[in-house]
């Protein structure tokens, strides 16, 4: 594969994944005219659909879009208050997951609102972006105050032992993708001068780690949502790293992505909803980027061949139904967009710097 190619297919889905961006600066899920209610915007999709115009240098894009999710947080402070004077039984009165794009507001139907990876995530990246790249992220008095309550609220709730709904929004469990979301986001805006994160925090956090991995959880040993804790977290050690990697290749990885987890049912063809789990794209993706940043490239072209395989004029599906060519509706699915981008970037520069 030429370095041409992948720069045309780097264009092409910056392309795509840009049209899904509102004015707002949110982006949604998935194209705005999808009526699965893709339309709308998760913080998750954010944070992984901002990365591949991160990894350009794109800045404007990616500032515009942190600063509607602190607009979000600010308008629901009163929200994150009541939970710092009282951890929040019900998981309406938690921070939620997804928002209209367009007015910030929630979404009421009933639906997994505990996900604390969420809240993990975005304090990762404001650190990162903060600390590492030196992007004014957090311009307010305002802004700095909210994001210390974000603290405050997975203090209040007790993340490293609290059960939520985790990265796919499904049944409570303690769960380690969002525990380590959690130690990396705070490790993260610790290092902020104007955020205050007791060291006790990620210690209690890291101390679960250690107890949970490398299960993700009680129900589940293995799951893709672990390889968060590789990358882009990296709250892993090498040995645990290790263990993940075999894990998530054999038993999860197909031939058009990865299952997120044996059984699952969502978008199961099977009548029974067991062994013919739906293939996530972005579990190749994943997996590349990874091995890219392991240094193993041979792997990780085998990787981007495959995504190529699997790629569509409309974009990257969010799934193939298991051992099918059959794509769901959620195309172009914005985080296996941004996904992809990323794994063809981090090639192009390693090719360059061959050269």
């Amino acid at each position: 594969m030429t370095r041409l190619t992948y720069d045309e297919l780097i264009k092409k889905h910056l392309k795509i994944l840009k049209s899904l961006q509102y004015k707002t600066g949110l982006f949604a899920a998935s194209k705005k005219t999808v009526k699965t209610g893709y339309d709308k915007s998760w913080l998750r999709d954010n944070f992984y659909e901002t990365i591949a115009f991160e990894i350009i240098g794109d800045w404007k894009t990616v500032e515009r879009t942190y600063n509607a999710i602190l607009k979000i947080f600010l308008k629901y402070e009163y929200k994150i208050d009541q939970a710092i004077k009282e951890k929040p039984v019900e998981s309406f009165k938690r921070i939620h997951a997804r928002f209209n794009p367009e007015t910030f507001e929630e979404f009421w139907e009933e639906w997994g609102n505990k996900q604390n990876d969420a809240i993990g995530c975005i304090l990762f990246r404001v650190g990162e972006l903060e600390y590492n790249q030196k992007r004014c992220i957090l311009k307010t008095k305002d802004h700095i105050r909210i994001i210390n309550k974000l603290v405050q609220y997975l203090q209040a709730i007790e993340y490293w032992h609290d059960k939520d709904s985790g990265m796919w929004e499904e049944d409570e469990e303690l769960h380690a993708s969002s525990v380590g979301a959690c130690v990396a986001g705070l490790k993260s805006v610790s290092r902020l001068s104007s955020i205050a994160v007791p060291i006790y925090l990620i210690k209690k956090g890291e101390n679960a780690l250690k107890t949970l991995l490398p299960r993700e959880s009680e129900k589940k040993f293995v799951d893709l949502s672990l390889l968060s804790l590789i990358w882009p977290y990296n709250v892993v050690n090498e040995e645990q790293r290790n263990q993940i990697l075999n894990n998530v290749e054999y038993h999860l990885l197909r031939e058009r992505g990865a299952i997120r987890y044996k059984g699952d049912r969502y978008y199961n063809k099977n009548i029974d909803h067991v062994s013919e789990e739906a293939e996530w794209t972005f579990g190749l993706s994943w997996l590349a980027i990874i091995y890219e940043k392991m240094g193993n490239m041979e792997k990780a072209k085998e990787l981007i061949k495959d995504l190529i395989a699997v790629d569509t004029p409309e974009g990257m599906p969010e799934l193939y139904f298991s051992n099918s060519p059959e794509y769901n509706e959620n195309t172009p699915l914005g985080w296996s967009e941004s996904l992809f981008i990323v794994a063809l970037y981090e090639m192009n520069q390693r090719i360059e710097n061959i050269k």
